[in-house]
């Protein structure tokens, strides 16, 4: 034994098949190994105060002078007088959770109804496919391989400016699965996704900390995108022809009930036959975004409903082509039926919108078009025993205007702005 010195360590010191050790003659616990290759490491050797033997590597010899290993075990033998075990601290940052592995670890339990949501249930199968695509599209390129310990808010937001930016960006996979442009609406959205696994994470003792709590998100504009009444008749008149031409006729009759109904784009591809009450101008959902409600449902949008094209034997109102599920291409027909009506940007999202703004046209609150939409405010959708009268009655005034514009009548002011008491009454009798 002799104090470490370049001399010393310089000295042929490996011998085949074993690892040799030099300890350091003053300082006690530190030492170099050598390598049968030859190679030098620097290491300190201690027990806890579990009085277990433990070893720390400090950094080979090259990378490390004797004099810098020196200087770095001393700093981390005095930290175990203290009480702390270096060795079991990097282990247990090695051995810490990656990003990667917590997103796996939250689709896993969300999946299995082991997590609860906002709303105090388990996680919607549409909220988590979403949360699937955005963290196998953006947050696993960009973060996966990090340890979660180590992440910083800098990262986090850093990864935002990256998705804000198109880095994460992919075009259409093969399949069902679309393209990823990026941009500040998916940048945001991310993040917050990110910033709630983690926090569930941390709740229930998976991690240590939220390194999200406290990211600051993009603000982004709301989308204005509606359909004018000049563009309701557009529509209308190419889906007549494009009918006759052979567009697929569940797809066409979907886009019109979206448009009639206000509701969303799943709301109606899954409808089922049972849900629909006519004399009662509703639908019962068993289930929606915001849970189970009862949805007020125009004349207009009911006839649509009962002269959808269906299938013998099919529990759907717009049933698949083949199987026993429902339609799920009413994307792509919206897309031909607007490209040859010349309009740009419409969407599923963009049918409801205007519904939404057509009552607003005529003059319903805001109160009621969210009851309309099936919007989770309380006191408007949630409870219901019965349905409002009013919900009804605006329900039966939009679909009812929406449809006239689709099917080109001339509507007159005096009719466009009847009078709902009439109306009202007209339903109640």
């Amino acid at each position: 034994m002799s104090k470490i010195t370049k001399r010393a360590v310089d000295a042929p010191q490996s011998v085949s098949g074993r690892d040799v050790f030099i300890w350091d003659s003053e300082l006690r616990g530190f030492g170099v190994r050598v390598k049968p290759s030859g190679v030098r490491t620097f290491l300190i050797q201690y027990r806890n105060v579990e009085r277990r033997t433990r070893r720390l590597v400090l950094g080979q010899y090259g990378a490390l002078t004797p004099e810098n290993a020196r200087d770095l075990a001393r700093e981390k033998l005095a930290g175990v007088a203290k009480g702390e075990d270096p060795s079991a601290e990097r282990h247990a940052v090695r051995a810490g959770m990656s990003v990667a592995e917590v997103c796996d670890w939250y689709l896993d339990q969300a999946e299995a109804a082991r997590i609860l949501g906002r709303n105090r249930r388990p996680i919607k199968a549409s909220t988590l496919e979403m949360d699937r695509s955005r963290i196998e599209t953006h947050i696993k390129p960009l973060l996966g391989s990090r340890l979660v310990s180590g992440l910083t808010l800098k990262d986090i937001e850093g990864m935002q400016a990256d998705i804000a930016a198109g880095k994460s960006a992919r075009g259409r996979k093969k399949g069902r699965g679309g393209k990823s442009t990026g941009g500040p609406g998916v940048a945001s959205r991310t993040v917050g996704t990110l910033r709630g696994l983690l926090g569930h994470a941390a709740r229930l003792n998976i991690i240590g900390k939220n390194p999200a709590a406290g990211v600051r998100q993009l603000a982004v504009e709301r989308r204005q995108r509606r359909l004018s009444d000049d563009e309701l008749r557009q529509l209308g008149q190419v889906v007549r022809r494009m009918a006759g031409e052979g567009e697929h006729p569940t797809g066409l009759a979907a886009i019109r009930t979206m448009l009639l109904s206000g509701f969303r784009r799943m709301e109606v591809l899954g409808l089922e036959r049972p849900w629909v009450s006519p004399g009662e101008h509703c639908v019962r959902f068993p289930d929606t975004k915001s849970g189970a409600q009862i949805r007020a449902l125009g004349r207009a949008a009911i006839s649509c409903l009962e002269s959808a094209p269906g299938r013998e034997g099919s529990q759907y109102l717009f049933p698949a082509d083949w199987g026993d599920g429902h339609f799920i291409g009413v994307v792509r027909v919206p897309d031909r039926v607007c490209a040859k009506a010349k309009l740009k940007g419409v969407t599923p999202h963009v049918l409801r919108h205007t519904f939404a703004s057509v009552a607003g046209d005529l003059g319903f609150s805001e109160l009621t078009i969210a009851g309309l939409l099936g919007h989770s405010a309380r006191g408007v959708t949630q409870g219901y025993v019965h349905l409002d009268t009013a919900l009804v009655v605006a329900a039966d005034r939009v679909s009812a205007r929406i449809a006239e514009l689709l099917d080109g009548a001339v509507v007159s002011t005096s009719r466009k702005k009847g009078s709902r008491m009439g109306d009202a009454r007209a339903l109640a009798a």
